[in-house]
């Protein structure tokens, strides 16, 4: 069945026509706008790919050592009846586990190297059915976390920037001291290295360590653990599981989740992807509305056919669709020369990136400033179907006042100097 001729000579219009010097010229601006388009389309496809990718990795490399939920005594005193909040939080059913802990924060020192730590009292039975690192360190460094003999967990930046390895000494100073005729003297305790961990999260690898709950009772002279970490079926689920628990709960606590931590962070990483999707599509605009200039051009170009077209009963509204059609077939293919381009570059990231830091001697994402060291990318169906469709609408609307001009062509005016 053949086509309308509607969509035949757009479409011809479209690949240039004659080959005349002004028919190539306009093809060329044509091509432009197309390039452009698909330029604009694949670069918002990237990088909101790049920003999902790295939001995701973060979380869940922070989710390998943060608790999913995390149950204090009031004022960040110890629990007031442990066991009974383990039972009652283990009720929950959306709980897969619950284990008790103290946090505290310590200066770690090795010689006069000195450094900040988060110090996490742990039970190493218990730590594995609340997070990913235990699961990982269970096998062959918890095991050496016994109570009494003083060992520590350091994160492998950590352990790094003291320049000490598995079996030496650390020198671990708690921040409230002992009083004295000679004023406050902080306690020290000399602490055993048993082993290092790597999360693949900066933030924690430089600033976390762990030891036994009992010694770090000690350490910190509190009577018991003060609180309890619980780990989720489902982690999109934290704040709903923690409003319900901060209800039933026996006793005076305080009920944290995942999303409350780092919340600005969170926060800004999505007000920045939001920003880069209205710069880029604006580029994408731009690339769209070049196809004014190219259809005003090829209306100019084509007045003597129009005119011929409307003497042989060629209505306005066909005239109108002949360019619509060519503006539309511009804006489908670079919009789908785009996609193409935007997911062959978004899936295989991970190798691009890597060949480009090699082939540059440059690393794009170091690890003390964007938590991670690999590129990630987690390209979502909610971005890439509006960025198309946004695409295309801005590509239709910018055919419709060069479509209408050539609509409103009189075909005497055209044909009196032919």
């Amino acid at each position: 069945m053949p086509l309308p001729y509607e969509l035949a000579l757009g479409w011809r219009y479209t690949r240039a026509g004659r080959a005349t010097r002004r028919n190539g010229f306009i093809s060329f601006i044509s091509g432009v706008s197309m390039l452009g388009i698909a330029l604009g389309v694949a670069a918002l496809i990237i990088v909101l790919s790049v920003m999902n990718g790295f939001q995701k990795e973060v979380r869940d490399r922070m989710l390998g050592v943060v608790s999913h939920v995390e149950i204090y005594g009031p004022g960040g005193s110890v629990l007031p009846d442990l066991e009974r909040t383990l039972r009652e939080a283990r009720a929950h059913p959306q709980v897969l586990g619950a284990a008790p802990f103290i946090t505290a924060q310590a200066l770690l020192a090795r010689g006069e190297d000195m450094r900040g730590a988060i110090v996490r009292g742990i039970d190493p039975a218990r730590e594995p059915e609340v997070t990913d690192l235990g699961k990982g360190l269970q096998a062959d460094v918890l095991g050496r976390l016994v109570p009494g003999q003083f060992g520590i967990v350091l994160g492998s930046e950590l352990a790094r920037s003291l320049g000490v390895r598995v079996g030496d000494p650390v020198t671990l100073i708690a921040p409230s001291g002992q009083v004295t005729p000679a004023g406050i003297v902080p306690r020290l305790k000399q602490m055993t290295v048993a082993g290092t961990f790597d999360s693949g999260h900066y933030e924690y690898d430089s600033g976390l360590a762990l030891l036994h709950q009992d010694d770090a009772a000690r350490i910190f002279r509190l009577e018991g653990p003060t609180g309890v970490r619980l780990k989720l079926k489902d982690l999109n689920q934290a704040r709903e599981v923690a409003g319900e628990l901060a209800g039933s709960l026996t006793g005076p606590v305080v009920v944290r989740d995942w999303t409350r931590q780092n919340r600005t962070w969170f926060a800004a990483v999505q007000v920045e992807k939001r920003m880069m999707f209205i710069i880029l599509t604006l580029i994408v605009a731009v690339a769209a509305f070049n196809l004014v200039s190219t259809l005003v051009m090829t209306v100019t170009d084509k007045r003597a056919d129009i005119a011929i077209l409307r003497t042989l009963g060629a209505s306005p509204r066909s005239i109108m669709g002949i360019f619509v059609v060519q503006g539309a077939a511009v804006g489908v293919i670079g919009t789908l020369a785009g996609l193409l381009l935007g997911l062959a570059v978004a899936f295989n990231i991970d190798v691009i990136v890597p060949a480009l830091e090699r082939l540059f001697q440059a690393s794009f994402l170091p690890r003390d400033i964007y938590l991670i060291s690999r590129m990630p990318s987690d390209p979502q169906s909610a971005d890439i179907v509006p960025i198309a469709v946004i695409s295309l609408v801005l590509a239709f609307v910018a055919t419709l006042y060069p479509s209408w001009r050539a609509s409103r062509v009189n075909p005497a005016e055209a044909l009196r100097y032919e």
